[in-house]
């Protein structure tokens, strides 16, 4: 059985900073300016590193206002952490019955 992760998350969560942004977003909604504090990074990189998370699934967008706030999408990090335990699954059976190819 192969098992394969989705690479634009795992892409997307590579980066130290948007890995920040990702866990400051798993305990609430947050706007950039919100996020500058929190991170000290500038507006524009963040913007970047927003639409990275953006793409790749991770992250929708709530306008309020002039503001728009960032959220997480929690089915999303749900199916990598499925992908990810089926891949540690096999990688389980694979070292349990010592499987090895051959030179």
């Amino acid at each position: 059985m192969l098992t394969s992760v989705d690479g634009d998350v795992t892409r997307a969560l590579a980066d130290p900073l948007r890995l920040r942004i990702v866990e400051l977003l798993s305990r609430e909604a947050l706007c950039t300016t919100h996020l500058v504090e929190e991170t000290g990074a500038r507006q524009t990189n963040l913007s970047n590193h927003l639409k990275v998370l953006r793409e790749a699934g991770l992250v929708e967008t709530e306008p309020c206002g002039r503001w728009t706030y960032y959220h997480l999408k929690p089915d999303a990090l749900a199916s990598l952490a499925e992908q990810l335990g089926r891949l540690a699954a096999t990688a389980q059976e694979a070292a349990d019955s010592g499987l090895r190819r051959s030179c």
